[in-house]
């Protein structure tokens, strides 16, 4: 057969794929096509007897060793031993499955059509596209005029490449602590009643030393509260804690940038650690905790019922002192217990003084009337947050509110139901009646207009009490369209008649009336009778006999 290779070409073949040249170089210089090459390496190489006919000495291909006596023997190979990347920049092969067309064919295009555009077949992969989506968009966007076949036997073959081995991290003492949630034990009560509570599970990333708590439900209030107790059941605190992104701890899920819960975020100041959300649908970024939940679920609660949470609680916790603690862990080849007493616990951030300040929020929005409503009492917010949502905490003695930013924005006592806490801050200038800035705010206003209007105005509330304060407000008014000197000219008049009335004032300033005159008492006068005369005349009238 005209295709058929003599004997000692198929050995050098063997013999230089054995020293790891690739099928294109070793067809490129034994002058054959790569599929023969491909062909021959599929099969065992034959075996020739010795001293047979034809155990010629094989033909050395040009470059060898043996065609260059003074040269280094190829004791290493050129590319490394094991798989080959098809796919890394620079490689001189693709195999077969990657698209040799044609044994026909030349060389040069022997290779898969696609890889031109391999980067940009990538990064469709990675947005989640089809081969037949992907083979639409090269033919219309980047001038593809081959084969559908060529796309998916390239796609398949991309994804057909082994990912790279999962880097396992290993975590300094106190650096980190993973917390995860499961399914606990059956508790059926005296009634009957089979509920599963959820399970909480926290585990310091270094020593492996765990806290396990079974709750009712996965709420903030329980989150914080199971974590809390696992700080002061480990004697400290760890400076950072992996979480997922459930519910209770995380309101918008971001790998970059996640959105935790205001709570969340107050009780990590408060014990100076930080929340590290994973990112989502990736369980191995927790993998100790992961394991950790399974193996307290299958060592400590498996097969068990208890008739209350207390009691499954109660022995959660014998079991992680007696059992867990006294562990040899797999991984660590260490006693559990042991290395967190050694090494990890001092390493914690000490405890703050007290514990977390328990208390309620939620997200309300502004009245119109400028207040928000916290069970059934309220209590004012700046103008400027009229319509908008804000934060409130309460417990039993304080209400504060929080803008977006959680800036404290407004502090006050607690009311009870139906009651208004209102500060006078929160109230716009425009919307404080006259009235309830009171009698002296007013008469300052109106004693700056003259001396002459502020004996006026205060005789003026003397007089009429607290009816006075409209009179005031109308009487500062007056400045709006009257001069100073007219004012202070007309109570002066209205003072010296003893009227008190603001409507006086405004005619007196219309008629621009003078001032009521001071008449000198006469004791003599000739139309004045001297008092002798007067009597007199009494003493006529007392002789007088009374008519009978």
């Amino acid at each position: 057969m005209s295709n058929q290779l003599s004997m000692d070409t198929v050995q050098a073949i063997h013999a230089l794929r054995a020293q790891g040249w690739s099928r294109r170089k070793i067809a490129r210089e034994l002058g054959i096509h790569r599929s023969t090459v491909s062909a021959h390496l599929r099969s065992k190489p034959a075996k020739v007897p010795t001293g047979s006919e034809d155990s010629k000495p094989a033909k050395v291909p040009t470059g060898s060793a043996d065609a260059f006596p003074h040269a280094e023997p190829l004791s290493e190979p050129c590319l490394p031993t094991g798989p080959e990347d098809p796919l890394s920049e620079g490689a001189d092969h693709f195999p077969e499955a990657f698209g040799e067309e044609s044994s026909n064919e030349e060389d040069d295009h022997s290779r898969s059509r696609c890889v031109p555009w391999r980067d940009v077949i990538l990064e469709k992969l990675a947005q989640g596209l089809s081969a037949q989506r992907i083979f639409q968009d090269l033919s219309n966007d980047h001038d593809y005029v081959h084969g559908y076949d060529s796309v998916k036997r390239f796609v398949r073959q991309l994804k057909s490449l082994k990912e790279l081995p999962f880097r396992r991290m290993e975590c300094e003492p106190g650096a980190e602590a993973q917390v995860d949630f499961g399914q606990g034990a059956a508790v059926v009560d005296e009634s009957g009643r089979r509920r599963r509570p959820h399970l909480l599970r926290v585990v310091l990333s270094h020593s492996r030393k765990g806290y396990t708590e079974a709750i009712e439900k996965q709420t903030t209030d329980g989150f914080i509260r199971c974590l809390e107790s696992a700080f002061w059941h480990f004697g400290g605190v760890p400076k950072t804690l992996v979480i997922d992104n459930l519910r209770a701890a995380v309101s918008k899920a971001d790998w970059f940038d996640p959105e935790l819960n205001p709570k969340i975020r107050a009780f990590a100041e408060h014990y100076g650690t930080v929340f590290l959300p994973t990112r989502v649908r990736m369980p191995r970024h927790k993998g100790k905790v992961e394991r950790g939940v399974d193996y307290a679920q299958e060592n400590a609660l498996k097969g068990r019922t208890f008739k209350s949470l207390r009691e499954q609680n109660e022995h959660l916790w014998d079991w992680e002192s007696q059992v867990a603690d006294t562990r040899i862990h797999g991984t660590t080849r260490e006693q559990v217990g042991k290395a967190f007493r050694e090494r990890e616990r001092s390493a914690l951030l000490p405890l703050p003084l007290e514990r977390f300040p328990f208390f309620h929020e939620a997200l309300r929005t502004v009245h119109r009337d400028g207040h928000v409503s916290v069970e059934k009492a309220y209590y004012s917010v700046p103008p400027e947050f009229l319509g908008r949502k804000v934060w409130v905490r309460w417990d039993g003695r304080l209400v504060r509110i929080f803008n977006a930013k959680m800036e404290q924005i407004a502090l006050h006592a607690r009311q009870e139901p139906g009651q208004f806490s209102t500060q006078n801050v929160h109230l716009d200038a425009k919307k404080i009646s006259g009235v309830e800035r009171g009698a002296a705010w007013w008469l300052a206003k109106v004693g700056d207009i003259g001396p002459e209007t502020r004996d006026w105005a205060t005789a003026m509330l003397l007089a009429r009490g607290i009816e006075g304060v409209r009179v005031l407000m109308g009487l500062k008014q007056l400045t709006d369209k009257q001069s100073r000197d007219d004012i202070e000219r007309a109570c002066r008049t209205a003072h010296s008649y003893g009227d008190y009335r603001l409507r006086t004032v405004r005619k007196l300033i219309a008629r621009n009336a003078p001032v009521q005159g001071q008449f000198e008492f006469l004791e003599e006068h000739p139309v004045i009778r001297p008092l002798v005369s007067y009597s007199e005349f009494v003493k006529s009238a007392l002789r007088k006999e009374p008519n009978r």
